[in-house]
């Protein structure tokens, strides 16, 4: 694997496209610790450092932003409204029949829906923003910091006005360095932004471990940790390329005095077809709640029966309405992504058949058998891997954050392995063996 890497230094287009890539990896990085105008970074950072975050309301967002959200930098947002307008672009193409026929007409309609996404973008990102700012000037973006009221020392119209354009600005920046690194580096822009943001965080998190451990000055759960990490990364890896294959024959027809067709593929079925979307949903929809009973005045018996029941994560409640959430997102999203009758219709046009299966109708009904039956484990293994971080609220202490598993292990381990498929297929066009042997 090292000699690959060597290896793809030395070709010359190659190196110019990683060294690309990870000159954009540093000005990112560099962007989530400058700080906008009009915050106090002291108290700031007083008040991160008593561990008095909510992270319960803001700690997805934080983790995708690699930790700049709750440092209120210029990057705070991060790439969240990209990926949130880019999961409602592809929702509404369901919906909306003129975004439909746009996805149909190849990649002129595919820039026009990247555009859309870019404008809804920029109008999630004030949104966000305008509300990261209203939380940080009343204080409640820290619960409990004596400083947390002083974050926003000049409350006036116009400071608040520059935080959000500042904010604003910043994210389109994160989209645009993304977009970059697609056109002229190494993999998918946004998917390495968002690997970067979270890989960020785990250091800090790992250490944490450590400093608050009690056996041998922590070093025993430092260990377990990392044991329980490298698990959960094979598990991932195992799931995530598990695919169940449905075997395709196309008739040989004959066109004047050539034959065509006649081959045989598979159409790919993966255990988790929907990949991370049903768990950002679950954490998303879980959210709302918890962030009206904040910002309601007063004190009731809904917002009580909230507060305890659907904040804290090693609740039961929260428990098991997550876990309900995660399986039901993923039969949606599976089953608005993959459409049964389109993928049958496509093979019948096409001379195509499953053997032993009648085209079209019996085709379809076959396809959605089959993907109900292999949905049902991969929701099941989503539920339980967005879970393993509760549990280890209560193995490791409330106030500790674990950095593997939920939706962290599951962007790691898919950005890692789409990437390296990308250089290993770059090596082996240059007739150079990859990083497997």
């Amino acid at each position: 694997m090292l000699t690959a890497f060597a290896r793809a230094f030395k070709t010359p287009d190659l190196r110019k496209k990683l060294l690309f890539t990870l000159g954009i990896i540093v000005i990112y990085r560099l962007g989530t610790h400058i700080p906008i105008p009009g915050i106090d970074y002291k108290n700031v950072q007083t008040c991160i450092d008593a561990a008095n975050a909510n992270q319960g309301l803001f700690g997805l967002v934080n983790m995708f932003s690699g930790g700049a959200l709750l440092q209120i930098t210029i990057f705070a947002l991060g790439i969240m409204p990209y990926i949130t307008a880019s999961i409602i672009l592809q929702l509404l193409t369901v919906v909306i029949p003129r975004l439909e026929a746009l996805k149909k007409e190849g990649q002129a309609g595919t820039a026009k829906i990247t555009q859309y996404t870019r404008y809804l973008t920029i109008a999630l990102a004030i949104l966000q923003g305008t509300g990261l700012v209203a939380t940080a000037r009343t204080g409640t973006l820290f619960s409990g910091c004596p400083v947390a009221s002083e974050i926003v020392p000049d409350q006036s119209i116009f400071v608040t006005i520059t935080m959000v354009v500042t904010m604003t600005a910043g994210t389109a920046c994160v989209m645009w360095l993304g977009e970059l690194i697609t056109d002229r580096g190494i993999g998918n822009g946004m998917s390495i932004l968002m690997f970067i943001s979270i890989a960020a965080t785990f250091p800090a998190a790992l250490w944490g471990i450590k400093k608050q451990g009690d056996l041998a000055g922590g070093w025993i759960e430092f260990g377990t940790v990392i044991l329980v990490g490298l698990f959960m990364v094979g598990l991932v890896v195992f799931v995530e390329q598990a695919q169940r294959r449905i075997p395709v024959q196309y008739a040989k027809r004959m066109i004047g005095r050539r034959s065509y067709g006649g081959t045989s593929t598979y159409i790919p079925l993966k255990v988790n077809q929907a990949g991370i979307i049903p768990v950002i949903f679950a954490s998303s929809l879980l959210y709302i709640p918890a962030l009206v009973a904040q910002f309601a005045g007063g004190q009731s018996g809904w917002k009580t029966w909230i507060e305890q029941n659907l904040t804290k994560g090693d609740h039961p409640i929260y428990i098991v309405t997550y876990f309900v959430l995660i399986v039901f997102f993923a039969f949606f999203y599976v089953a608005i992504s993959f459409n049964p009758e389109e993928v049958a219709d496509n093979m019948k046009k096409y001379g195509g058949f499953i053997p032993g299966i009648r085209a079209g109708r019996p085709t379809a009904e076959y396809l959605s058998y089959v993907l109900n039956r292999i949905t049902w484990p991969g929701s099941l293994y989503l539920g339980l891997i967005a879970l393993v971080p509760t549990m280890a609220l209560v193995g490791f202490g409330a106030n500790q954050n674990f950095p593997f598993g939920g939706t962290s292990i599951l962007i790691i381990v898919g950005v890692g392995l789409e990437t390296v498929k990308q250089i290993e297929s770059q090596l082996q066009q240059r007739n150079y063996e990859g990083f497997l042997r």
